[in-house]
């Protein structure tokens, strides 16, 4: 099946994106391990570049907000310079599908709320560019709840061109991918009820494909009153060939 363009999520505008608050930019930092002069690669930034402001101000971090869409980076350069960062945070135009960075070039790479491929591209495309022990930062749709009504399945499964997965599958599939899984949270029903309360004016603005496939998405969380398909946001560490597992954390 094709996923809708681009893969697969799209907010528009200047539209909240899913795990794109401070705190969770914060929980990200500190899972991440990261430190004065770290290189991270917010990829997907948007016009404010959040992530990359928070990332810069308090963590230190040398910063690349990183988006295809030149319009939304003009509002980002001119926040960047309004806040005395420009050392710090280089915005930059670039494919997201095929970012043009060095192989190892940074310490952490975060995509908060938009995927640009199929989740193994995604995997496999990032995690060259990471060094040793890098961590991988990425949103991804799950089912949650004990039971899935099969609307919700056939719809993301149209959508992604795959089955819908558990959080804990997605876990997997970063390990398969050679990342240590660090962590997954996914949202609740009231963080998605406020998600899609915000999104929905931004919808006139968007492309009619993707407005259809969200205004669907948003219609079926509504029929069933809670949330059976959610996103979620994992974290994993970059894991070299023969790498020896982590030790257990249970001592007893």
């Amino acid at each position: 099946m094709s996923p809708a363009e681009p893969f697969p999520l799209y907010f528009p505008g200047d539209a909240r994106r899913p795990f794109s608050s401070e705190i969770a930019t914060r929980r990200f930092a500190k899972v991440a391990q990261l430190e004065e002069g770290g290189r991270v690669l917010e990829l997907g930034c948007g016009p404010s570049g959040l992530a990359s402001v928070v990332l810069a101000q308090e963590f230190g971090c040398s910063v690349v907000a990183a988006d295809a869409d030149e319009a939304l980076l003009i509002h980002m350069r001119d926040r960047v310079r309004s806040l005395g960062l420009d050392g710090r945070v280089e915005v930059r135009r670039v494919d997201l599908r095929k970012p043009a960075f060095r192989e190892g070039e940074f310490d952490a790479i975060l995509c908060q709320g938009r995927i640009f491929l199929a989740l193994a591209d995604a995997m496999g495309t990032f995690r060259p560019l990471l060094a040793h022990n890098g961590r991988l930062g990425l949103t991804y749709p799950v089912r949650v709840g004990r039971v899935t009504p099969r609307a919700v399945l056939d719809f993301w499964e149209r959508r992604l061109g795959a089955s819908l997965l558990l959080p804990r599958e997605l876990l997997q599939h970063l390990a398969l991918a050679g990342f240590e899984p660090e962590s997954v949270e996914s949202l609740q029903d009231s963080e998605l009820d406020a998600l899609y309360k915000e999104l929905e004016p931004h919808l006139a603005k968007a492309p009619a494909e993707q407005a259809t496939w969200l205004r669907e998405e948003i219609a079926l969380h509504r029929e069933n009153g809670k949330a059976t398909a959610s996103y979620a946001f994992a974290v994993g560490r970059r894991r070299e060939p023969g790498e020896k597992p982590p030790a257990a954390r249970d001592r007893g």
